[in-house]
């Protein structure tokens, strides 16, 4: 389950909960449809968790707000479903097929801007697994057959007579209004007269739980008596910029008219900001903020304070990560008249740029310092802006801007390759290296990460073909980085099972240099490669010299993933060696390198090292656990072993082993379990040694 947590109260809704409830009993297609801040999405969060002991494998939540791509919407389902990036068949092949057989509730969020995709997509879903339900929130239904929506409406509101009691005000919209207040103004206490005009607030605000806490988000300036008396004179000043009041239904005019009163009420430096930060998709932090929101008045020394006065004001959000750094975001009925507002202003093509140019920039300083020890951070501050990369890289494609779509696309060679993304990566080099063929050190580095990405995806022909053009661009087989095209080459040969071939090619390649000059990381994975290849040619011995040179360099340099590739190879030296034991400490220290870097390919081949180093060490059992955890696994991948013969084999032999040592039925029973665990399970089982092994 990916549910978020709750970081502020819930309030009101049990008769709504119950009803969803028992429509996800019935109907496969559940939609909440509802205005922008009504409260679709966290009714539905609390509904989806409330219904996750009814679905043996849980609930998966895809926020797809951030989304502006429909063609991607498969390979964001199958990145949120926790599944590998596979080889071999479409992202929507890959996530019908996993879902075949599951009972699985999947909340998709914010479908409004991407109706025909996601109704398509879960048409598709629906047929293919019977034991899926899908909860949607959306501004608008799917308008699929089959569908049931249920709209949401406000929270309910007190309307007392003149003569009531104000203790006995009540009604979900004012306790929500209070909670919110405590919040932003402690201390505050709504009784006698003060409570009356709390409750003339949520009347005027029709409920509407977003508007309520623009609302409460005022109160540090503001008594609660002026906050009503404010609200009261803008409404009736109503005007609709387009036309004349009522042009549009009553709610959307309420939280428009909200949300233009904070917009009001801001100062203008506030107001710009807002409007230029609207431009970011799925949050960003304050660096992302001073680039794209500086200028002109608004200096970048004054961007974070006043980012601060938005936070207080409940018109952009914060959240503290575990590593302490800030994270920030709008929701998107805010950063909808944040981005109106921009188009007004005539700057959102150079908000745009700005936001291209930072991101572009971003990503050349991760790949200039992927080889070291911020490696891990690097890795972790991209992942949380993917969404802001795509639109990036969308917005120079869109623009015809081919160079900074190579640039960018090229810079995250490692982000595609190593962090899990092959599939998507390959999507828009293809597209930039297609608009741009201008040869140059950023077209050349493109073709460098689309010739990784496809040696992930075992697309043999197109690294060799890719390593043939990428000599052209570089200037011949002398040209300085030419050594990126060798490793291409050896790559596809020792894939294909031709050792020999690749040992020759190896020896063409100068040995390792002091990483200076364009494609450092090639230098790396010839080493890795060189390797690699000694296991399989049966020299052992000189495996292990290479992997023990590799290891210290990558050690020195304080990088991980390389590192886990050495210690893997390590581990298959050691295994030819026969040391079990050392085999078994060398692969779950690749493992470990791999889980914190999300590279499933290197921590599935790290477990099949393990489970044979299990074997040859008389831990049946243990082994055969882990052979079913891997075999999980590769199905999310692709080809078992990437269909590399020797390692095919090497696969085979320790089940023939392990069945030999304890029995088919010992085996069977075991292998099952492994099989059964899932990806997160499976990794802290495969990483803790087993009894009586001291890891060494």
């Amino acid at each position: 389950m990916n549910l978020p947590s709750e970081t502020t109260s819930f309030v009101g809704r049990s008769g709504e909960l119950r009803a969803v409830r028992s429509l996800l009993e019935s109907d496969r297609i559940v939609t909440l449809t509802g205005v922008g801040g009504v409260g679709k999405s966290r009714l539905a969060l609390r509904a989806a968790r409330q219904a996750a002991e009814h679905f043996a494998d849980g609930v998966h939540l895809a926020q797809l707000s951030p989304l502006r791509e429909p063609s991607l919407l498969a390979q964001v389902l199958l990145e949120e479903l926790g599944l590998a990036d596979r080889i071999g068949g479409s992202a929507e092949e890959v996530v019908t097929q996993w879902l075949a057989d599951k009972e699985l509730l999947l909340m998709l969020d914010s479908c409004e801007h991407l109706v025909a995709a996601c109704a398509d997509m879960v048409r598709t879903l629906l047929d293919a697994a019977p034991g899926l339900r899908v909860l949607v929130t959306s501004r608008q239904p799917l308008g699929m057959l089959g569908e049931r929506c249920f709209e949401v409406d406000p929270l309910s509101v007190a309307h007392p007579p003149a003569d009531a009691d104000t203790a006995a005000l009540s009604g979900d919209a004012l306790t929500l209004f209070t909670d919110r207040a405590a919040a932003s103004a402690p201390g505050l206490s709504l009784d006698g007269a003060r409570r009356t005009s709390a409750a003339t607030v949520c009347q005027r605000l029709d409920g509407i739980p977003l508007a309520i806490e623009l609302a409460a988000a005022r109160l540090p300036g503001l008594s609660v008596e002026e906050l009503a008396e404010r609200l009261q004179h803008r409404f009736e000043a109503l005007t609709v910029r387009d036309g004349s009041p009522g042009t549009a239904p009553p709610r959307h005019q309420t939280l428009r008219t909200t949300i233009g009163w904070s917009h009001e009420l801001c100062e203008p430096l506030e107001r710009l900001l807002w409007a230029r930060l609207s431009v970011f998709s799925g949050g960003f932090q304050a660096d992302g903020a001073r680039a794209v929101g500086a200028g002109g008045p608004l200096r970048a020394g004054e961007v974070v304070r006043v980012l601060g006065g938005l936070v207080a004001k409940s018109l952009v959000r914060c959240r503290v990560d575990d590593a302490g750094t800030a994270r920030f975001s709008m929701l998107d009925t805010v950063r909808e008249f944040g981005a109106q507002w921009l188009r007004e202003l005539g700057e959102e093509h150079r908000a745009r740029c700005a936001h291209r140019d930072f991101y572009r920039d971003l990503a050349l300083r991760a790949d200039a310092e992927w080889l070291g020890p911020r490696q891990v951070a690097w890795a972790a501050r991209l992942s949380a802006d993917h969404a802001n990369l795509r639109t990036a890289l969308e917005f120079s494609l869109s623009r015809g801007d081919g160079r900074a779509a190579l640039e960018t696309g090229g810079a995250l060679w490692f982000f595609w390759f190593a962090c899990g993304f092959p599939r998507e990566g390959r999507h828009y080099l293809g597209r930039a290296l297609d608009l741009c063929a201008e040869p140059g050190p950023e077209r050349a580095r493109a073709q460098w990460a689309c010739a990784l990405v496809a040696i992930v995806q075992s697309d043999l022909d197109t690294v060799r073909r890719l390593a043939h053009a990428l000599r052209g661009t570089l200037g011949g087989a002398d040209a300085p980085g030419a050594h990126a095209a060798v490793y291409l080459e050896v790559a596809a040969l020792t894939l294909q099972g031709d050792q020999e071939g690749a040992i020759a090619l190896l020896d063409t390649a100068p040995d390792l240099p002091d990483l200076t000059g364009p494609f450092p990381e090639a230098w790396l994975l010839l080493k890795v490669t060189r390797a690699f290849v000694h296991v399989h040619r049966g020299d052992f011995a000189d495996a292990a010299g290479h992997a023990d040179e590799l290891c210290a360099r990558t050690e020195r340099l304080g990088e991980r993933w390389m590192g886990a590739w050495a210690g893997y190879t390590r581990a298959l030296a050691s295994a030819g060696l026969g040391l079990p034991a050392e085999a078994a400490c060398h692969a779950r220290r690749a493992l470990e390198g791999k889980a914190l870097l999300h590279d499933n390919v290197g921590a599935v081949m790290a477990i099949d090292v393990l489970a044979s180093a299990s074997a040859a060490a008389d831990r049946g059992r243990h082994a055969a656990r882990l052979l079913g955890i891997s075999q999980r696994m590769w199905q999310a991948i692709g080809p078992s072993q990437l269909g590399m013969p020797e390692l095919i084999a090497a696969r085979a032999e320790s089940e023939r082993a392990i069945r030999t040592s304890i029995g088919d039925t010992a085996y069977d029973e075991e292998y099952r379990s492994g099989l059964e665990t899932g990806t997160a399970e499976g990794l802290v089982y495969a990483l803790a040694a087993p009894p009586g092994d001291d890891g060494e």
